[in-house]
């Protein structure tokens, strides 16, 4: 993420997560190591070299695993940062990789922008690249599903999942849809032992050692109403909120090693009649792998 500031105001932010940072390594070549930070690299067993294919697991997962003094992190990330916007700047790399691998991270979801000057904004808010949640960038059959993590640690790297959309039979005239989130916890069996307490939080946020704790938000599009959530196919209670007229419903999840969950949320009462469509936090899976087709259901006719 690289803030643009003035004195002590931010004045905008984008943000380019690594899996783009990979794109980017694919289009420009490897980068390496070379800093003051060098010695704590080798040491940890890090590699002084990033590539497009080994930079998401290095930076996301390793970096926590094998060097736990943030300072050093810290150290590293820069060291990092510092090295890709040379090979930027430095012109190294075809720009058409370049291009094409930043259009691909934009259109995923990975690379945002926000300015502090309202006429920017404006104009930034009109596309997806503002993140927004509602206004003129958002269509009108939107879903969202959205993943905070609340581990307070870096499992979050461990945690596959897959999201569909299944269009419902109608019911009173209205639209209903369900959103599906299937998650899986591949971390290893021993976890709470083998990953050192930086990564698995040590029990210190009240998740135990191993387990992952995600806050799931749901959205669905402007006027609708989130009447139902299921955890493995049984009704369960839920957090409904309404956000910029748009209906939201949260669910806390646990998941231990190996542990699979499935979780839904029905929208009724919808009244766009167009094709919806989803949006979904990314992570270090492929969208196209986690994002499902929309499923129909099998209906009578006249329901």
């Amino acid at each position: 993420m690289w803030e643009k500031k003035t004195g002590q105001r931010v004045e905008g932010v984008i943000s380019i997560d690594p899996v783009v940072l990979g794109y980017i390594l694919q289009a420009t070549g490897p980068v390496s190591i070379t800093g003051p930070e060098l010695a704590a690299v080798k040491a940890a067993g890090l590699p002084t070299e990033l590539t497009g294919t080994n930079v998401v697991q290095t930076l996301l997962s390793d970096v926590y695993a094998k060097i736990q003094q943030p300072k050093l992190q810290d150290a590293y990330f820069a060291g990092v940062a510092k090295e890709v916007f040379s090979a930027l700047s430095t012109g190294k790399g075809e720009a058409k990789g370049l291009i094409s691998g930043i259009t691909r991270g934009t259109e995923e979801g990975r690379v945002l922008v926000w300015s502090a000057d309202n006429s920017e904004q404006s104009i930034i808010s009109r596309y997806p690249v503002s993140g927004s949640i509602s206004g003129p960038s958002v269509a009108p059959a939107q879903f969202g599903l959205y993943f905070n993590d609340g581990t307070g640690a870096k499992m979050d790297y461990y945690v596959k999942r897959t999201v569909q959309l299944v269009k419902e039979c109608p019911k009173n005239g209205y639209e209903q849809t369900t959103v599906r989130v299937t998650s899986t916890n591949t971390a290893p069996t021993d976890a709470a032992t083998s990953l050192p307490a930086y990564v698995t939080g040590g029990g210190n946020f009240g998740v135990a050692p191993g387990k992952v704790l995600t806050n799931i938000v749901a959205y669905g599009p402007a006027q609708a109403n989130v009447e139902s959530a299921t955890v493995n196919g049984e009704k369960t209670p839920f957090a409904p909120y309404l956000h910029a007229d748009r209906p939201v419903g949260v669910i806390a999840q646990q998941l231990a090693p190996s542990e699979s969950q499935t979780v839904e949320f029905t929208f009724g009462k919808i009244v766009q009649h167009t094709e919806p469509n989803l949006v979904v936090t990314p992570t270090v899976q492929s969208v196209k792998d986690v994002i499902l087709p929309t499923k129909n259901a099998s209906c009578d006719q006249g329901q």
